[in-house]
């Protein structure tokens, strides 16, 4: 064989052997691809393999060294071959590629759906600050009703339970029919405009208890209290009509002695029997036993002209109902206990006896006149009582006088009485007169005040107040001396 034909031969061997190595790299690469490919599905980015590199056997002939030689040149492009091949494959690369995109496309889908959730999380939100400002809203719209609703009743019932006009003293005759129940004869009462509600009146009647209401004529005034009425419908009334001769209405502010006139006047009474029925001790007693918290104070005051002086309450009374005197005062004294029981409590709280309040709100009935002066005038007594000045009220000396004129001298202010209160200190032993409702209120009510005198302008009524003596006595001049 030719050198050619053996260079021939021996390039052919070699390339054999070239492509034998290349298709075992080949298979081991593509047994080695297999077994990565899986592992990259947990771990993407395995680290490469170094290439194997395998001992080379000295040659043992020349022949052999020659070939080897050349196959060595043909070699040298080996290493590059192996590095080409430790290079990713296209399936390496493609595999990555698509862990890749998958991966990105994991991210935006896992960013859409945090957005998307963040979006429900905002609208839940927001649908829920919308819904809680709606309960909110409603909530307070609700109490703001109900409140509404709560004071509007209150005041409704508050107003129900009042006189229908303290001021209106006018004697209306009410005919109750026989069966009536006490929400008809509270209608009856609204209708012919003696109380503000029948309703009110029925409900009333019902938690006080008052029942057993008799038929017949009745005769109420507006500034009855439904206490008043409830008693009077108790009672029973007339089966005749009234008129005023069945009927005695006495004035407020009326002492004992002026009553006494009225009543002989108006009853088949005598002055004398009624004025001797107030000195009675025993019917005193009686009644203070009947009305304990009315009348303990009166029976244990000293100086006193009449124990019930101030305790005939100022109303209308049916005389055809009363077989004796003793009933008729009974009325008036239990008409005046009606209206103090409300008080009772709170004449404590002041920590004054029932005694003191009439006798206080007798001088204030006659001293002024409209429900702002009474105030007004209670706070000076107040404090000149304070101050440990007498009260120096015309009403006491015209009292102890027992005479009624306009204009008391200075003579008049030395009378020795314990009810000159020029003299004396303090409110003195007990009531000048019968005060009313108002007068009442006052003193348990005053207007709070730095006054310690007052006059009153005899042609007007209106009433000026001072601090000092001197400021007064300006007043004196310029008010009632002007003539």
């Amino acid at each position: 064989m030719s050198d050619v034909q053996n260079t021939h031969s021996e390039e052919g061997s070699f390339k054999e052997q070239i492509m034998r190595a290349l298709e075992e790299n080949r298979q081991k690469r593509e047994t080695e691809q297999g077994e990565e490919s899986i592992q990259k599905i947990e771990r993407p980015y395995a680290p490469k393999q170094e290439p194997i590199i395998k001992e080379k056997k000295q040659p043992s002939t020349k022949k052999e060294a020659s070939t080897n030689s050349k196959k060595i040149e043909e070699q040298a492009a080996v290493p590059a071959i192996i590095e080409e091949v430790d290079e990713p494959t296209i399936f390496e690369k493609l595999s990555d590629k698509i862990e890749e995109i998958r991966q990105i496309d994991y991210d935006e889908y896992e960013e859409e759906l945090s957005e998307e959730s963040n979006l429900k999380r905002a609208e839940r939100r927001k649908e829920d600050r919308v819904v809680r400002k709606i309960v909110y809203v409603l909530t307070v719209a609700i109490l703001i009703i109900a409140g509404i609703l709560a004071i509007s009743g209150y005041n409704y019932v508050s107003a129900g339970l009042k006189p229908l006009d303290t001021n209106d003293k006018k004697l209306v005759q009410v005919e109750i029919p026989s069966g009536s129940s006490n929400r008809q004869i509270g209608e009856i009462l609204e209708k012919d405009d003696v109380i503000r509600d029948g309703l009110v009146f029925n409900f009333y009647t019902k938690f006080k208890n008052l029942t057993n209401f008799q038929a017949g004529y009745y005769q109420f005034s507006p500034n009855m209290t439904l206490d008043q009425i409830g008693k009077e419908l108790q009672q029973g009334g007339s089966d005749v009509p009234l008129d005023d001769a069945s009927k005695l209405t006495i004035p407020e502010g009326y002492d004992v002695d002026q009553i006494g006139t009225l009543v002989a006047k108006k009853t088949d009474f005598s002055k004398e029997d009624f004025l001797k029925l107030m000195n009675d001790d025993a019917f005193f007693n009686q009644l203070k036993e009947q009305y304990p918290d009315l009348l303990t104070d009166a029976g244990s005051a000293e100086g006193v002209k009449y124990r019930l002086e101030g305790y005939l309450f100022p109303a209308t009374y049916n005389v055809l109902k009363t077989n004796n005197l003793q009933e008729l005062v009974t009325q008036m004294v239990d008409a005046t206990n009606q209206v103090m029981a409300p008080y009772y409590s709170r004449i404590k709280e002041k920590g004054m006896t029932v005694q003191e309040v009439m006798t206080l709100a007798s001088l204030v009935e006659k001293e002024g006149v409209t429900t702002e002066d009474r105030k007004k005038i209670a706070q000076v007594f107040f404090n000149r009582i304070d101050e440990g000045m007498p009260l120096q009220s015309d009403i006491s000396i015209l009292y102890a006088l027992g005479e009624h004129k306009e204009v008391v001298s200075y003579k008049d202010t030395e009378i020795d009485s314990p009810y000159n209160l020029y003299v004396n200190t303090g409110y003195g032993p007990g009531p000048f007169d019968s005060p009313s409702q108002d007068a009442i209120l006052a003193v348990l009510e005053p207007t709070a005040n730095d006054y310690y005198y007052f006059v009153a302008d005899i042609s007007t009524g209106k009433v000026y107040y001072a601090k000092t003596y001197d400021e007064h006595m300006e007043l004196v001049e310029k008010y009632v001396n002007k003539d």
